[in-house]
């Protein structure tokens, strides 16, 4: 079911301008300042703002409509021309990074356009997630993005894939059907909180009893709670919901023709995907993910939009991080 209500043009950027503020204001509380900082917070702003508006009402039908594929290559330019920013302000520019990040944002673009007039799950597209899965999971983003100390880089890769990922096939590749929205719907509320309460029913004596989880709630951390679900929401939650469910599930689903086969397999490769986490082979989190997987992709079923299954994604990983040590 489609969503019956979704966030402007104007209270998304309200949004955005709420959210970049205040991660402006408690970096400065912080310390940070100076012409690296501000070179920093400016291309952050300007990659978050990109994964923020496409999800308002109109915008990706909009862009479309008037710039047509051109507004991928648009996009993917100043990608790059941020990066660039953001590596001359902080004084790291080198060749070789820029070189890196330009095959991480044009090679997509490149196999996207290769595939314009072919329908959904060419190869080319899965060639496209693979190598975004790929650059997220191994890619040595703190040599990327070396300031400040590192602590950003994982936050960078991220927010760079997501515009990678919205130029290619939202404007490139026009791909439908990705509920790549921030809204709400008719009995949202019960998809996203009965996925999370049933599968939480499953996970938690399933993760006990494997000994992968240990009941121990870090009633100490709570202030930090806001600020943690915020991030893991945006930061995890929302791109991997893109990658797994609005792209992966939904080329699979069209390419084989069936529903069904296109959600258990794209939460099987979801489960694998978490195959490195924390030791390798680590089959106690694949099996975990891939019942996780299940879960999300049933909520984007229902909803038709990543929004609703980030929710949940966000919620059961909040709840771990709070309630459980991973042993």
């Amino acid at each position: 079911m489609a969503s019956n209500r979704q966030l402007g043009p104007l209270p998304t950027l309200g949004l955005w301008a709420a959210l970049c503020f205040a991660g402006g204001l408690y970096a400065s509380w912080q310390g940070y300042g100076g012409r690296a900082f501000a070179a920093t917070l400016t291309v952050f702003s300007f990659y978050f703002g990109v994964m923020l508006i496409f999800a308002a009402r109109g915008i990706p039908e909009f862009l479309s409509s008037r710039l047509g594929a051109g507004g991928g290559y648009l996009l993917g330019c100043a990608a790059f021309l941020a990066y660039v920013t953001y590596a001359i302000g902080t004084s790291t520019f080198a060749f070789p990074r820029a070189g890196a990040v330009a095959a991480l944002i044009f090679i997509p673009l490149a196999l996207a356009a290769s595939a314009e007039r072919q329908p959904p799950g060419s190869w080319q597209d899965y060639l496209t997630l693979a190598g975004i899965w790929v650059t997220v999971k191994f890619s040595p983003s703190h040599w990327l993005w070396p300031y400040p100390g590192g602590r950003l880089a994982y936050v960078f890769t991220v927010l760079l894939c997501v515009n990678v990922a919205l130029a290619a096939f939202v404007l490139v590749r026009k791909l439908a059907g990705v509920g790549y929205s921030i809204g709400w719907g008719h009995r949202w509320g019960l998809y996203v909180v009965g996925s999370f309460l049933v599968f939480g029913a499953i996970a938690i004596p399933l993760g006990t009893g494997m000994h992968f989880i240990q009941f121990a709630p870090q009633w100490h951390a709570w202030r930090s709670l806001p600020f943690l679900s915020i991030a893991i929401l945006l930061f995890t939650a929302w791109p991997e919901e893109l990658l797994f469910r609005g792209l992966l599930q939904n080329m699979l689903s069209r390419s084989s023709k069936s529903d069904l086969a296109g959600w258990w397999t794209a939460s099987v490769l979801f489960g694998f995907s978490h195959i490195t986490n924390l030791g390798f082979p680590n089959w106690r989190y694949v099996i975990l993910a891939s019942i996780a997987g299940l879960f999300y992709g049933w909520t984007w079923r229902k909803s038709n939009s990543i929004f609703a299954s980030a929710l949940v994604h966000a919620a059961v990983d909040v709840t771990w991080h709070f309630f459980f040590r991973t042993l």
